[in-house]
């Protein structure tokens, strides 16, 4: 593993260099908190070793700024303090640090700690499994596009402008916004169990028809519910269930499949459908047109209270020029013979 330390301490910096090459990991340094974000910027680290002080940008600013950053994977940090008061290492724990140890450092404490570390990163290849799973349901419905990849961004983008406001600050933390994230692309995986001459129909579906597409919201809950039962000490496998279960409940209880309202739904299955929605309004299908930002924007504001949570619309009115950039960039090319807009149609799928 590539490594980071970040010391103006020579002294300290060689003694930890000489332990963590003895583990086989490559090690990079930097004196300053300035120096260690321009080396971030170029370079990938799954773990970054900081002393608390020193000049310029301390250990615990970097930290916040590595937290800040939407890095590709999770950083892994060791704070390196001589503080040992609980206030303190409350401060740099709440700062995003994963791990502290008190200067001195004992060589063999720091492996150890570098050691769990790596389990806990190694436990990121669940998010290889968790993307696999979501590709083979979309393989079913090739006519989506990039839509698993714009239901990623939209809900991230969601979540933090949700946790920035005092209400939901206890409710969003930063491992809850990137479970989210990337659990997000589950919301249809019980598509896989509806039949192809419903999935696949070129058209809108009839009444019946229709009823049994929306038991992929029951498939997906329950097929995740049961890992969960089974793996209950995995949060994200909590998130992906209630994404797949409810993301089609409706604020004012009029959704499916249990008819949930207000609170009473998950706040990421809130979240995951207004995403879900503006996505279908602005992407071509064969039975409907594209519906511009602006036009998406308009029906999702009406729907405010009813569809879609009323703090979330304000979510998405916060973030109405990166869910435009996003829609741009990651455009599906997708049938030409679209027919008139069908918005329940859109929806329901």
């Amino acid at each position: 593993m590539r490594i980071l330390v970040v010391d103006n301490d020579e002294i300290s910096v060689e003694l930890i260099a000489r332990a963590l090459a003895q583990g086989g990991h490559e090690v990079v340094t930097a004196r300053n908190g300035e120096e260690a974000t321009s080396i971030l910027f170029g370079r990938s680290f799954r773990m970054v070793i900081a002393d608390w002080m020193m000049p310029g940008m301390n250990g615990l600013e970097l930290c916040r700024w590595i937290r800040s950053r939407n890095f590709h994977q999770y950083v892994f940090i060791i704070m390196l303090t001589q503080r040992n008061n609980t206030g303190d290492i409350i401060e740099g724990l709440r700062a995003g640090a994963d791990e502290i140890i008190q200067k001195p450092i004992d060589p063999t404490e720091l492996a150890l700690r570098v050691g769990i570390g790596e389990r806990i990163l190694s436990g990121e290849y669940h998010q290889v499994a968790v993307f696999a799973l979501a590709k083979l349901a979309e393989s079913r419905d090739p006519e989506t596009g990039l839509h698993l990849d714009r239901i990623m961004e939209y809900s991230k983008i969601l979540a933090v402008n949700l946790a920035r406001q005092k209400k939901f600050a206890g409710s969003l933390s930063y491992e809850d916004i990137e479970n989210i994230y990337f659990t997000s692309i589950l919301h249809d995986i019980g598509k896989v169990g509806i039949p192809d001459t419903i999935l696949l129909k070129p058209g809108p579906l009839d009444a019946a028809e229709f009823e049994t597409m929306k038991t992929h919201t029951i498939i997906g809950g329950k097929t995740l519910g049961q890992a969960l039962a089974q793996y209950p000490e995995a949060p994200f496998l909590e998130i992906a269930r209630n994404i797949a279960f409810w993301h089609h409940e409706h604020y004012d209880g009029t959704g499916y499949p249990h008819g949930l309202a207000g609170e009473d739904i998950p706040l990421c299955a809130r979240i995951v459908a207004l995403a879900d929605v503006y996505d279908a309004l602005t992407s071509k299908r064969p039975y409907k047109k594209a519906f511009s930002h602006d036009a998406a924007r308009e029906i999702i504001l009406e729907k405010s209270g009813g569809h879609f949570d009323p703090d979330i619309v304000d979510a998405f009115k916060e973030a109405d020029a990166e869910f435009a950039d996003i829609s741009t960039r990651l455009a599906a090319v997708e049938p030409q013979n679209a027919s008139a807009p069908a918005l329940a149609s859109a929806h329901g799928r």
